[in-house]
């Protein structure tokens, strides 16, 4: 990769056109400005063919017919000639220094992606709280946990940014492109890449937000994760294969028979079906799972409370014990029936030691296997 490649900045959008002029202005006030800006209307019928030829010769504009993501993602890529590439979804902008700080983390001609966190903000544009994701991302070679534990490995570390959270090389895509489109017609597309890309390269980090995530009602990444599932287990399924045949063509072995087991919505799948039969069917309960779990207010029908929380939203993890202990105790005082510690926040129980003592001492288990831990807090 040449010192200033070009970036390929590729917008999809359906029916955004509320949010369309503020992702098209990011992308073309950056502070690198070896860039191409291409625009996918994926058939809206909204006013977002208008918007588009506002840009006049400033874009490139593509209107074609409804196909979905993938076919939008595909249409894009097909006339794009930068050497690095961003999905950038139409709700979603770019901080204006992001491409320059997207540029000098390809340190290498070998590295397959670059992501990085991305602000949280409402319909409105207002920073709602927070980061997503709210963990820090992964990086380096990734190849090896991927052979041991498959498309699984994407979601059980914190692996994947948003889709705008995202630059790939065009050496990975070109291996990968065109997308399945009927697989992926109505999200996913992320997903997919996400378990291939360590097979092509080591992934880079950008520790600081580069961008803004849209949080407005008409988009379901962070809204409750039961729903999904099954579609979820169908993205994970063509996946599966997809990762199977590249690490074949690379000539790496691979065992698939525990890759299903490690499968990350396979574990909560039985999660919520555990969490449904000890947890009382009105009662509210305490998630302690970092936010990895991504679910929405209600969990299992349930009320869920993230664990610490702040104007009903997760607030990182707890200062010390005794901070962890009051803020268990301000819940369970406003009604937490019980606590769930899920398999990702497991090791709070060895940080917390004195949470944990606590914990033992003061309420009975209820539920402990290899996915859960579940204290009752109201005893009878």
């Amino acid at each position: 990769m040449n010192k200033t490649p070009l970036v390929s900045i590729i917008i999809d959008n359906y029916n955004y056109g509320r949010f369309l002029r503020a992702a098209i202005d990011s992308a073309r006030q950056q502070t690198y400005t070896h860039t191409e800006v291409i625009v996918v209307d994926d058939g809206s019928t909204d006013d977002s063919a208008a918007i588009i030829r506002e840009y006049g010769n400033a874009i490139t504009a593509i209107l074609k017919a409804n196909g979905g993501q993938a076919s939008a993602f595909n249409e894009g890529f097909k006339v794009s000639r930068g050497e690095i590439i961003i999905f950038l979804d139409a709700d979603d902008t770019l901080l204006p220094t992001a491409i320059e700080q997207v540029v000098n983390a390809f340190d290498s001609p070998e590295v397959a992606k670059v992501h990085w966190p991305m602000w949280r903000i409402d319909g409105a544009g207002r920073r709602s709280g927070g980061v997503v994701p709210a963990h820090p991302l992964a990086e380096g070679d990734l190849r090896e946990g991927l052979v041991h534990h498959g498309p699984a490995f994407c979601c059980g570390t914190a692996y994947g940014a948003p889709t705008s959270g995202n630059a790939w090389s065009r050496r990975f895509l070109n291996q990968v492109f065109p997308l399945p489109e009927a697989d992926f017609r109505t999200g996913g597309v992320d997903f997919y890449l996400f378990v291939l890309a360590p097979v092509y390269g080591p992934i880079r980090r950008l520790t600081e937000p580069q961008g803004f995530y849209r949080v407005h009602g008409s988009n379901d990444t962070l809204k409750s994760i039961e729903p999904y599932l099954q579609t979820y287990f169908g993205w994970f399924g063509h996946a599966w294969q997809a990762l199977y045949e590249h690490l074949s063509v690379a000539g790496v072995p691979v065992d698939i028979t525990i890759w299903k087991r490690d499968s990350w919505f396979h574990r909560i799948y039985l999660s919520l079906q555990e969490i449904d039969a000890a947890v009382p069917p009105a009662a509210r309960f305490i998630l302690v799972d970092e936010n990895y779990w991504g679910t929405g207010d209600l969990v299992a029908g349930r009320r869920c409370i993230p664990f610490p929380e702040q104007d009903g939203q997760y607030w990182g993890a707890p200062a010390d014990d005794a901070a962890a202990i009051r803020e268990i105790e301000r819940q369970r005082g406003n009604g937490a029936a019980t606590v769930v510690f899920a398999w990702p926040s497991f090791w709070w129980l060895d940080h917390y030691r004195e949470l944990h003592q606590f914990l033992r001492t003061q309420y009975p288990c209820m539920l402990e296997n290899d996915r859960l831990i579940i204290f009752n807090l109201q005893p009878a």
